[in-house]
């Protein structure tokens, strides 16, 4: 298609000659490019952190006095007045620019792009989860092209647009929506799994490793209850997924991409099968081929293996090798099967004990530990913020009786804080919360768990301060050593205690019951 944006005429004669001139790269203003720059960082920074927050601030407020925003809305109107001030009297914007002042003009127009869209692609996703495994049309496609297409993105640029806004989006649901917490592990949790999923940053992951996260392993730590199998729902369901732009439909939908087995639930003899699958008469019982968890992994999915420190050795070194060289053989099959999706692992044990004692193989857990991600117990997270118990009874009642009710809401706190005190340990976390609530609701009574106390470290260091005969020093070791089993690493005991590493590594080597 061609464009008259100038036309000079002259006469020789009997003939006209029309020039047409066409117009020379535009350049973004100082001012524009201070703007758009801010916006470029708030599109690569993590919607978590701190440092995001303060970034739609000053969006908001760029070269104007107004108040702290309430919510995104703000910057992203700021962003579209600024495009559209751009746009008056052209089409085709991103192509009168070149080089730097381009790729932020890009940037931020597929930042306002999903911005703009992000609730519809909300109700997407809330469609193919009703779906399940068949993927379904993307019914606002054509709204996509119209925002787009006439701002000079091509079909490719258009695709990859739909692609990481979905992703991204998926990402923040499943994390927001299901993680919640004011507390600060919970804020951690949640910046820490953006980039489990993202990496730290999103310009390196687009460009290196959209399609090859395959080799990042994920180990979750935490007590039984935690929500381990939600944080690692929250990876699986997260990861890229190519778009099909002429069947207007992903090529995989995300839950299909997320495979899960508990390998406690199953006899040692049975593991193999069940992770690798079986060919008929492999074993007695095999009566038909058995497809495992690997073999129905997709190619963009990944697998949790929960409680994987119950497994015995041999198992783990069959898992080794698949991680390593990422092929298989289904039992009684000499037929080598690829696996290419993400495995995430989780246990409710401690891994320092559970290598200490030989129970867990060394080279397993380092193929394992791409990154290691802690979730929080209930009573750390009231501990650092009381009203965490309060979001979580709104949040566990909602999903109960399907709607918000204060009524409900006051009721079972008032029958926690009379029946249980603020001091309650929980010691089945949120499931054990989840329980409490439904049996308020039953019965309006709730008393708490009555196991018997067990002699584990917690244990002893109360004993050892009841007697009030022990050094501080005493006291320190055994604290020391109590983090170290529930967060597995000496860096975050000196964290939280505010002592140096070596400290640290003494104190918890020397620590005697």
């Amino acid at each position: 298609m061609y464009r008259v944006y100038a036309i000079s005429v002259y006469q020789n004669h009997t003939q006209i000659y029309v020039i047409l001139k066409m117009p020379g790269k535009r350049s973004l203003s100082s001012e524009d490019r201070k703007f758009f720059i801010l916006v470029r960082k708030a599109t690569i920074s993590n919607p978590f952190s701190e440092e995001r927050l303060e970034l739609d601030i000053k969006i908001a407020n760029f070269q104007r006095v107004k108040e702290r925003p309430h919510d995104i809305e703000d910057a992203v109107e700021s962003i579209e007045t600024r495009i559209l001030n751009l746009e008056e009297g052209i089409t085709d914007i991103i192509k009168h620019y070149e080089g730097k002042d381009r790729q932020i003009l890009e940037t931020s127009i597929q930042f306002l792009f999903f911005y703009r869209y992000r609730k519809q692609f909300d109700r997407f996703i809330k469609k193919q989860i009703e779906a399940g495994d068949t993927p379904i049309k993307l019914d606002f496609i054509n709204e996509i092209f119209s925002f787009l297409q006439p701002r000079g993105f091509s079909q490719e640029q258009i695709q990859g647009a739909i692609e990481h806004s979905y992703q991204f989006r998926r990402a923040f649901h499943f994390i927001d929506q299901n993680l919640i917490g004011r507390s600060p592990v919970m804020r951690k949790l949640r910046y820490d799994l953006w980039n489990n999923i993202f990496t730290h940053n999103i310009e390196m992951y687009r460009k290196f490793l959209l399609n090859r996260m395959e080799d990042f392993s994920t180990l979750i730590l935490g007590e039984t209850g935690t929500g381990k199998g939600t944080v690692a729902r929250a990876i699986g369901r997260s990861g890229y997924i190519p778009f099909d732009l002429a069947k207007k439909s992903f090529v995989e939908s995300f839950m299909r991409s997320f495979v899960s087995i508990n390998l406690s639930q199953f006899p040692e003899t049975l593991i193999e099968s069940e992770l690798f699958g079986h060919k008929k008469g492999a074993f007695t019982g095999a009566i038909e081929d058995y497809i495992g968890v690997f073999g129905r992994c997709s190619l963009f999915g990944a697998i949790f293996l929960d409680e994987i420190g119950e497994i015995a050795q041999p198992i783990q070194i069959k898992l080794l090798q698949v991680l390593q060289e990422r092929v298989f053989y289904p039992v009684g099959s000499r037929q080598q099967e690829r696996f290419q999706g993400r495995v995430i692992a989780a246990t409710n044990r401690s891994i320092n004990e559970l290598r200490n004692n030989n129970i867990f193989r060394d080279d397993f857990y380092y193929r394992l530990c791409s990154d290691v991600i802690v979730v929080p117990t209930l009573q750390q997270r009231i501990q650092e913020d009381p009203a965490e118990l309060d979001d979580l009874l709104e949040f566990i009642i909602n999903k109960i009786v399907g709607t918000d009710s204060r009524e409900l809401t006051y009721m079972v706190r008032a029958t926690i804080r009379k029946q249980l005190g603020d001091k309650y340990p929980w010691y089945g976390n949120v499931r054990e919360l989840e329980q409490c609530v439904r049996r308020v609701i039953l019965n309006k009574k709730y008393l708490g768990d009555s196991r018997p106390e067990q002699n584990t470290l917690s244990s002893n260091l109360n004993a050892i301060a009841d007697s009030g005969e022990v050094s501080a020093n005493r006291l320190l070791s055994g604290y020391c050593k109590l983090l170290y089993d529930r967060f597995g690493t000496y860096e975050e005991v000196a964290r939280r205690t505010q002592l140096d590493r070596r400290t640290v590594t003494k104190y918890i080597k020397t620590w005697e019951p």
